[in-house]
């Protein structure tokens, strides 16, 4: 199978060619060569692309998933890393269900106000102590 130009990859993969120059940048992939000004991929680059793709669907870092592979470019996947962020996925599913159920009620409860809703207060309470987590903001404990 011949290599596949750069915008061959970035359609397959379902991701701008920006986003491949970064993945090579980072050393998550690797261009053939080019022809002319236009990077070439081995097709093998679709598999890693879709590793990559789950990797970060799963919430890993582009440096976790870069560790996921060998030198020589197979994938090398740590299982207790795997299990651990399983885990990680559990408890952030607990507390979305926790979060949903909590809004779920304040959306139907008959208070006359959301603030004179003890379940709401308690959601409001849990999000000022930081027991609520918010994506893309840290909590402090929490790794």
């Amino acid at each position: 199978m011949t290599d596949l130009d750069i915008a061959e990859v970035a359609h397959r993969a379902g991701v701008p060619a920006s986003t491949l120059r970064f993945y090579e940048e980072k050393g998550l992939i690797a261009s053939t060569g080019r022809r002319g000004l236009r990077r070439q991929y081995d097709p093998g680059v679709l598999e890693r692309l879709a590793l990559i793709a789950l990797g970060r669907t799963a919430g890993f870092s582009l440096d976790e998933i870069a560790q996921m592979f060998a030198p020589d470019g197979q994938p090398r996947i740590d299982r207790r890393m795997l299990s651990a962020k399983a885990d990680e996925l559990d408890r952030r599913i607990r507390e979305l269900g926790v979060l949903r159920d909590s809004l779920r009620h304040a959306a139907a409860c008959p208070a006359p106000s959301h603030l004179e809703c003890g379940t709401f207060r308690r959601l409001i309470d849990a999000a000022a102590s930081g027991g609520v987590a918010v994506p893309g903001r840290r909590v402090p404990g929490r790794r």
